[in-house]
């Protein structure tokens, strides 16, 4: 099973591509208290969001998504070694255990303010439960943000994404292999001591980063931003226990919650060492799609810290 030592030369494009302007069409700066009106924009093109493969990055392992622009890792099938193998592992971590995971797509990046746009702008997403971050009043709908994560936005939010987008959101096991690879390391970048190197947390940055800025923090598939910035939606419900009845086979967490809770991984810009660990496991309540629209309950939770990424099947 191979792993992408190569995408750092990909990641570093990234990096450098990141700071110029993309193509798509972009609104003016929306006030504090009126949403941002969106024109049609068009699809956003590989060039202006993505790195482009390069002969250090075989094809078959990376690709972008033409609904998006999303770049796209590919995970091979294999065994993941889930849950906590550190000193610091919190009971719902127990037990680690092995489980085998067919492949799957993964976005290399967390969906970001542009994209999330364009499916607003298509009519099938609405938008985020709150227009700025903890500290930034005009932050989705506001170009200089373009390329940071979406952020205040449900789970029910997070899966129509995915699913207009032909994904889906992962599950907390295809969420931790991407973040893990093959061993027992600690964050996605191995054993060495988080710091403003690897991750946005801990306030360092008091606020969210650019997507991909952290590529000294890639996974061993070369996946970006899995500790800190925003953590992240997975599909899966929450339970403490899980893991001691947990399938050993492609894991969907469990087939209900009376809380509605949803595991959310990843930790975030706010968020001590102790929990950026990829294999942290966080509860939050979760959307009632059953409730009635616009509903606390249809909307659940939503957070300037949390955003999301999305999966895909082979």
């Amino acid at each position: 099973m191979k792993k992408i030592f190569p995408i750092l030369i990909v990641l570093l494009a990234a990096c450098a591509s990141a700071t110029a302007s993309p193509t798509v069409a972009q609104t003016p700066l929306p006030s504090a208290t009126t949403a941002p009106t969106f024109t049609p924009v068009p699809a956003i093109t590989a060039e202006a969001t993505a790195p482009s493969p390069t002969s250090t990055l075989e094809a078959q392992t990376f690709r972008i998504s033409s609904i998006d622009g999303m770049p796209q890792v590919y995970i091979p099938n294999g065994v993941l070694h889930m849950g906590g193998y550190d000193v610091r592992a919190a009971p719902d971590e127990f037990p680690a255990h092995n489980v085998t995971l067919d492949a799957y797509w993964m976005d290399q990046l967390e969906v970001t303010n542009a994209m999330y746009a364009l499916c607003v702008s298509a009519g099938a997403c609405g938008f985020p439960q709150n227009l700025g971050t903890a500290r930034i009043a005009d932050y989705f709908g506001n170009s200089e943000f373009k390329d940071y994560p979406v952020v205040y936005v449900t789970w029910g939010q997070a899966k129509t994404y995915c699913e207009w987008a032909n994904r889906r959101l992962p599950t907390e096991a295809e969420w931790e292999r991407a973040a893990r690879g093959d061993d027992l390391r600690t964050f996605p970048w191995g054993e060495d001591k988080p710091d403003w190197r690897f991750a946005n947390f801990n306030m360092l940055v008091t606020d969210t980063s650019r997507v991909g800025s952290y590529a000294m923090g890639a996974s061993p598939f070369g996946v970006l931003d899995m500790a800190g910035n925003v953590a992240e939606w997975t599909n899966d419900f929450y339970d403490f226990d899980y893991y001691l009845t947990s399938p050993l086979q492609n894991p969907f967490g469990p087939e209900s919650s009376s809380s509605l809770n949803r595991v959310v991984r990843g930790g975030s810009l706010g968020d001590a060492e102790i929990n950026i660990r990829l294999s942290k496991r966080s509860s939050v309540r979760g959307s009632n799609l059953s409730a009635a629209p616009g509903s606390e309950s249809y909307l659940g939770d939503f957070s300037p810290r949390i955003g999301f990424r999305c999966a895909e099947d082979e």
